[in-house]
């Protein structure tokens, strides 16, 4: 069924993935990929990955109405790609970009039992789309447009940026809520060695909400703080100071809300102190922006058998997307990034785990249980729900 107007329109990077099944003999990896030799495998399981795919069917799983664009080109993995889309709805597919002249995206997912996955991607048509192939007056349609994933496209992040800077400012200002995520590019890659600070200095006036994860911020405006982290083995445990100290320099290059996705530690969210900017977000803060302005907030996450976790900072992203859409609070905002998060990981795929709407909600309103706090935070204090933490300068909760 058609589905106009959409309310969201997620766009940006989407691939075929391509994934051999393989029994649950342990195979050596020399063995897997010596020259010569053939393995045998089951069935290849079929799927959409990247952003669009990700974040955009968990809305339409929600209820929400979306529109996706993506590029493809008219090859038979880009038939597979609107085949898995026209499964979902057969209206998903509708907003693809069809390039006849080029390869469509797809990656080879190679996971034996016992290793390590291995992806062998094809980039395609992902490195060709730019500003030029989103129509904005169906843009001007929706309420929210989201992108995702610039630093796997290369036209969007050659030149510092120029292309996502110049979508996002093209969008905002057709009177577009805009939201964006990233993700962490090969530091040895062509992306690996952008100036991502100068590209979300450029960008983030233009982007009311910005949710990458806190790895991926510290690879683009702290990359001797990310390096630390990484030297070893795990990664430490962030703490209130430094999500404070990360969240204050993205508001300060323009971002109007920032919300860091941590994984199984929680979800944070903040926002600025400057009325204006969030004035800017007509329609979808209330007219009173009290409950808005300059909030610092984190939740941990809820219980659940973790069956993978293949898109589930996308499916939290959807959730306060949706949250945002249909007028919730701060507190409930990032109480439904992490509920849609968390069915997310209780199925190995994207994106079979997430419910209707009402069905998340139903299940955050009946005991649905919450980890403990993991994460370290100084002078901040709880509020009665007991999954709720604010941070010093928030008067939210019981103080």
């Amino acid at each position: 069924m058609a589905i106009e107007p959409p309310q969201v329109i997620v766009a940006g990077h989407l691939c075929l993935d391509i994934i051999p099944q393989f029994s649950d003999t342990f195979i050596p990896i020399d063995l897997l990929l010596r020259p010569g030799n053939l393995t045998r495998v089951g069935p290849a399981v079929l799927s959409t990955g990247g952003a669009v795919s990700n974040t955009g069917l968990a809305l339409h799983r929600l209820g929400v109405p979306v529109k996706l664009m993506g590029k493809i080109g008219t090859d038979l993995f880009g038939e597979a790609i609107l085949s898995v889309l026209r499964a979902h709805d057969p209206a998903l597919a509708d907003g693809m970009i069809v390039s006849p002249d080029e390869a469509s995206s797809y990656t080879v997912v190679i996971n034996p039992p016992g290793v390590d996955r291995i992806f062998i991607h094809c980039p395609g048509t992902n490195d060709t789309f730019g500003a030029a192939d989103i129509p904005l007056d169906e843009v001007r349609q929706a309420r929210i447009f989201h992108f995702g994933y610039p630093p796997l496209m290369r036209r969007f992040y050659q030149s510092d940026g120029a292309e996502i800077t110049k979508l996002m400012r093209e969008v905002k200002a057709a009177g577009v809520i805009t939201s964006m995520d990233v993700t962490q590019p090969d530091s040895a890659s062509e992306a690996g060695h952008v100036n991502w600070t100068r590209v979300l200095e450029q960008t983030l006036p233009y982007v009311d909400i910005f949710a990458p994860n806190l790895s991926e911020t510290l690879f683009m405006i702290d990359r001797p703080r990310f390096d630390a982290q990484h030297d070893g083995a795990t990664s430490p445990i962030p703490d209130g100071p430094l999500l404070h100290a990360v969240s204050e320099r993205l508001l300060g290059m323009g971002a109007a809300i920032v919300a860091l996705k941590l994984g199984d530690l929680g979800f944070y969210l903040r926002t600025t102190n400057d009325r204006a900017r969030l004035e800017s977000l007509t329609g979808l803060l209330p007219t009173d922006l009290s409950g808005w302005l300059d909030r610092e907030v984190f939740t941990t996450c809820f219980k659940v058998k973790v069956a993978g976790t293949t898109g589930a900072g996308d499916c939290a992203i959807a959730g306060m997307l949706t949250g945002l859409l249909h007028g919730q609070n701060v507190e409930a905002v990032i109480t439904s990034a992490a509920a849609v998060g968390a069915c997310n990981v209780e199925r190995s795929d994207a994106v079979s785990g997430i419910p209707h709407w009402d069905a998340a909600l139903t299940r955050v309103r009946t005991g649905w249980s919450h980890h403990p706090l993991a994460v370290p935070l100084p002078g901040w204090h709880g509020g009665r729900d007991g999954h709720i933490w604010y941070g010093a300068h928030d008067a939210g909760g019981d103080a």
